[in-house]
């Protein structure tokens, strides 16, 4: 375990007292949120994206010595464990590594090697590797080894089994193939060519080649892609050359011998048939597997930016699920997310009943006061805005629209948490909800979907789907707790991504809610059914009660630490009804004179948890979202035809991928501005300059109406 702790401190460049007591923190059942902001003191202060890191490195290292510990004990069980292979297993700090040593020692098929063994013909392929014999027959050294009985018929028969038997045993060489391995990955290229002659998205690919040390990770999962749809051949050619030679200077004796080129024969045999197939399969599943995990990081970091998108608090909203023949799929939703109406309207072909649909639009908004119009971005969704365009200008109300991305609304309308959430309502009905609720707040609704069903990633389908489900799971739980959930208003699927809280547990918390009314403080959670003193501990800082008899319930600040906070406030001349009506402003002033190492020891915190305290009590019930700016709405249409190269327009970031990002600019139709527009500087990542959501100045380049397709520039804006 200490070897594991130091790796883990070496890899990640922390110290190893962070390592080992984060290390006990997560073994002892403590969620990553939790530790996170809770415990920064035992940590040194290791952020929630970091402690993941380490906790995925922490299980591949573990992981790392179970096989470890198996392959030694399999080669012990053969009597074959020398000092040798005791050693290089001890050394290996790959699984790679670990496999390469195993190979020789593991139960194989039926081989053309090991029929040769059966044939009796070891002892002659280890007379021939030997290279002793400088004069005499190859022929008459294999003599001895013919045995009709046993299918060798000739000494020509016997030489060949034995080279196949040589061939093996170079192949099943650790250190050869690591060597192997890392020429090819350095000096090889990645070759792919048509494999059908007809337009299809992976046409820069159909006369392509590229190092494999260089290729980028999109173009990786994009070639896969190509290959696995019929598209594309791939191959890797390495340099071959080179690598025989480097395996012949290290199996070809200098000195002369009669079996000099029986050895040469099947140190190539050894390389073309077993060796390049294997090495070939090896980095490319390598690629492969780095290529989905940097997918995997845009594809979380993406998520994270879109589930801490500013919500449109204190607004009625009217949503709408456009469609052609079954119409526009209407619901009005209260400021708090209340259904006030559900209904369905045609303004779209093939009914065209738009002057119909604009009075009920217009009633709706009179009622109920709508103020902003969620469009769902969907099939007749252009339509839909033109249509809801012509409304808003007609009535002069100052009422705004936003096309919200419906990603997901079809699938969340569908599942069982849908029906159970609005078992009256259609499916189509309740799609329209869920435009209307995403915009008012993103995250709550948001987190009822599957992540992968968001639209935020690039080649999702084709990545490891346990570990994508792992990360972005990680990704929602580590936002919900960032922002806090109200414990009397939140839904179970809210709740259930709140450090410690199970989906059984938060279906308890609702259960008692109904029964018994609201929480009136965090301590009435220990009267719900399966939640304990560990689970309260995990969960209970991140829920909030707005409007609890203690204001520390609607604030961040844990439990566990309420003394100090009061005996802080006592120290510094405050109460907690200073709080509540935000009479603290020289309270920073006041620690400052006393100075924050002494108030922390006087109160009985760390100072990382003293600085936390000191920020929520400044602001309590604070949303982190609304210090980010507020999502752009849209008062009337601008069609893709008025774009002109040159124009400058605001815009919305809704994706970002390895080679850009795709901006929202209002014509329904994203426009790219690729990594090389993104700024004046070179940039290796997009993420280094745009995030999903971040609002952004864009200049047009390009507009490809055949295609549909918009080059934009974020340089000099």
């Amino acid at each position: 375990m200490s070897d594991i702790l130091l790796r883990l401190a070496s890899q990640l460049n922390i110290k190893r007292s962070q390592v080992e007591n984060t290390v006990k923190l997560i073994d002892d059942g403590n969620t990553i949120p939790f530790i996170a902001r809770y415990r920064k003191e035992v940590t040194g202060g290791l952020d929630d994206q970091q402690l993941r890191e380490l906790f995925d490195r922490l299980t591949y290292l573990r992981n790392l010595e179970q096989r470890r510990e198996e392959v030694r004990r399999l080669i012990e069980s053969q009597d074959k464990l020398s000092g040798e292979v005791e050693e290089a297993l001890s050394k290996a700090e790959t699984l790679q590594e670990i496999e390469d040593i195993y190979r020789p020692f593991k139960p194989k098929r039926r081989t053309r090697a090991s029929i040769a063994r059966e044939k009796g013909l070891e002892p002659l392929a280890t007379v021939i590797y030997a290279q002793n014999q400088k004069t005499g027959d190859a022929a008459e050294v294999a003599a001895p080894y013919i045995d009709e009985e046993k299918g060798v018929n000739s000494a020509e028969e016997a030489i060949a089994g034995a080279l196949d038997i040589i061939a093996e045993m170079i192949s099943d060489n650790a250190e050869y193939r690591k060597a192997i391995r890392e020429m090819t990955f350095r000096e090889g290229m990645l070759v792919t060519s048509a494999k059908k002659d007809e337009d299809s998205p992976y046409q820069m690919y159909y006369d392509f080649k590229e190092p494999v040390v260089r290729i980028a990770p999109h173009r990786v999962l994009a070639i896969n892609r190509g290959e696995r749809e019929g598209y594309l051949s791939v191959k890797l050619d390495p340099p071959e050359e080179r690598i025989l030679d480097w395996l012949k200077s290290r199996s070809v004796l200098k000195d002369a011998s009669i079996f000099k080129t029986y050895v040469e024969r099947a140190v190539e045999d050894a390389y073309s048939r077993l060796i390049k197939p294997s090495i070939e399969n090896e980095i490319r599943s390598s690629l492969t597997e780095t290529a989905s995990e940097q997918a995997i990081k845009v594809f979380a970091e993406n998520l994270r930016n879109l589930l801490l998108q500013p919500p449109v608090k204190g607004k009625v909203v009217l949503g709408m699920d456009p469609a052609y023949r079954t119409g526009v799929k209407l619901a009005v939703v209260s400021e708090t997310g209340k259904v006030l109406y559900t209904g369905v309207i045609y303004p779209t072909p093939p009914q065209n009943r738009t002057e119909e649909a604009g009075k009920v639009v217009k009633t709706l908004i009179e009622k109920y006061g709508v103020e902003v119009i969620a469009i769902g971005n969907g099939t007749a969704s252009r339509e839909t805005e033109i249509f809801t365009a012509g409304v808003i200008r007609e009535m002069n109300r100052g009422v705004k629209y936003m096309v919200v991305s419906e990603a997901g609304a079809s699938v969340y309308s569908a599942s069982k948490l849908g029906t159970d959430e609005f078992p009256d309502l259609d499916a189509s009905l309740r799609s329209a909800v869920s435009i209307a609720r995403r915009l008012q707040d993103p995250l709550a609704e948001l987190v009822k979907i599957d992540p992968k069903a968001i639209g935020v990633g690039q080649y999702q389908h084709d990545m490891n789907q346990k570990r994508l489900g792992q990360t972005l799971a990680g990704v929602v739980e580590d936002c919900v707790n960032s922002v806090g959930v109200d414990l009397n208003t939140a839904s179970a699927a809210l709740l259930s991504h709140v450090a410690g809280i199970n989906a059984t547990i938060a279906q308890n918390i609702v259960v008692w809610r109904e029964e018994n009314g609201s929480f009136k403080s965090r301590k009435e959670l220990l009267k719900v059914s399966k939640l304990g003193a560990k689970t309260f501990e995990q969960c209970a800082g991140f829920l909030r009660i707005p409007g609890a008899k203690n204001i520390l319930d609607n604030t961040s600040v844990h439990p566990e630490s309420y003394e100090g906070c009061e005996k802080l406030l006592k120290l510094t001349g405050h109460t907690l009804e200073d709080v509540a009506e935000r009479r603290l402003a020289d309270i920073q002033k006041k620690v400052s004179e006393i100075g924050i190492e002494e108030v922390a020891q006087k109160i009985g915190v760390g100072v990382p948890t003293l600085a936390d305290i000191l920020r929520e009590l400044m602001k309590p019930g604070r949303d982190p979202r609304d210090e980010l700016p507020p999502p752009l709405m849209s008062e009337d249409i601008m069609e893709m035809e008025d774009l002109k190269p040159g124009m400058v327009l605001n815009g919305t970031v809704r994706n970002v991928v390895d080679f850009g990002a795709f901006v929202d600019i209002g014509v329904h139709q994203d426009g790219l501005v690729h990594i090389s527009e993104l700024c004046d500087r070179f940039v290796r990542n997009a993420m280094e300059v745009v995030s999903v959501g971040d609002i952004v100045k864009v200049r047009v380049l390009d507009v490809d109406l055949k295609r549909k397709r918009i080059s934009l520039s974020m340089k000099n804006m």
